[in-house]
């Protein structure tokens, strides 16, 4: 079992010609995921990466019978882009697109909410099962197959957490880069309850940040639901108050969002909190016993 992407995806890229687009999609057929074509307005009929161009997601969507799409449009047409694939029936999208405007998101979320899909991002590295999809940016050659899932605000953290847990051993089922902006699709509650209900995932890794609320509303959850053993780090810990780090998203605002309150509501709801990410994988052998 995996989440949101496995062998059996069909995927479109949108922004299919551009460099970006061109660039991760080469990588991600090489990979071996299923990309049955891409989008770009004004060269559909074209060939690109031996794959067909299409003008409109809803082309794409007729000729594939595509269920997966991966975003790389810039920031002022994202959105746009996110809304068409959700009206033309995909069901997972993934958006890499960093530096969309706050209100088109906002904008873009509330229209989806209407639509039977999911949103991954903005702002994200993507999802990747080991072996089957690659659906994203990070490097493949890093994620092995095994039983624990991560999910991840950072994309470079998802990738050390991912080595950590392959040296120590283990594998990983799925691994979800939710994003670091402040308005995201799929919240680190929603990917820690995937997980939750994936009967091949044993154990779960969370990574989170400074700024916002998402990993407090996913610990309290897990403390009322949670089955499986979990590692949390929380990323920032060094920050200054009132400051962006990294992510648009990454900025404390009260005394909730800093690290230090974050990793103490980890533990009361019963997490494995590490204070450095090299502790990840060793202390994920040692919960999962």
């Amino acid at each position: 079992m995996s989440v949101l992407v496995n062998k059996d995806s069909r995927v479109i890229v949108q922004g299919f010609t551009g460099s970006e687009g061109t660039f991760h999609a080469g990588q991600m057929i090489e990979y071996g995921t299923n990309v049955v074509g891409g989008v770009t307005p004004g060269k559909g009929g074209q060939t690109h990466l031996d794959r067909p161009v299409f003008n409109t997601v809803q082309e794409a969507v007729a000729a594939t019978d595509a269920d997966v799409s991966i975003i790389f449009v810039p920031p002022a047409f994202a959105s746009d882009a996110i809304m068409e694939s959700a009206s033309e029936g995909i069901k997972t999208i993934i958006c890499i697109t960093e530096g969309i405007p706050v209100q088109d998101m906002a904008k873009a979320k509330a229209y989806i909410a209407d639509f039977d899909c999911r949103l991954v991002g903005p702002n994200c590295p993507g999802v990747i099962t080991p072996d089957e999809a690659k659906v994203g940016i990070m490097p493949g050659f890093v994620f092995k197959k095994g039983n624990i899932g991560v999910i991840s605000k950072s994309g470079t953290l998802t990738y050390e957490a991912a080595d950590q847990i392959v040296k120590a051993g283990l594998g990983i089922t799925t691994a979800i880069g939710i994003g670091g902006d402040p308005i995201i699709g799929t919240t680190t509650q929603q990917a820690v309850e995937l997980f939750m209900n994936d009967p091949e995932t044993e154990g779960i890794v969370m990574i989170g940040e400074i700024g916002g609320n998402l990993e407090a509303e996913a610990a309290r959850w897990y403390k009322e639901h949670g089955t499986k053993p979990m590692v949390g780090f929380i990323a920032g810990q060094t920050a200054p108050k009132g400051r962006t780090m990294g992510h648009a998203g990454a900025i404390i605002g009260g005394e909730d969002d800093t690290a230090e309150a974050k990793m103490a509501i980890l533990e009361e709801c019963g997490i494995t909190v590490v204070k450095s990410p090299a502790e990840i994988g060793s202390t994920m052998k040692e919960v999962m016993g």
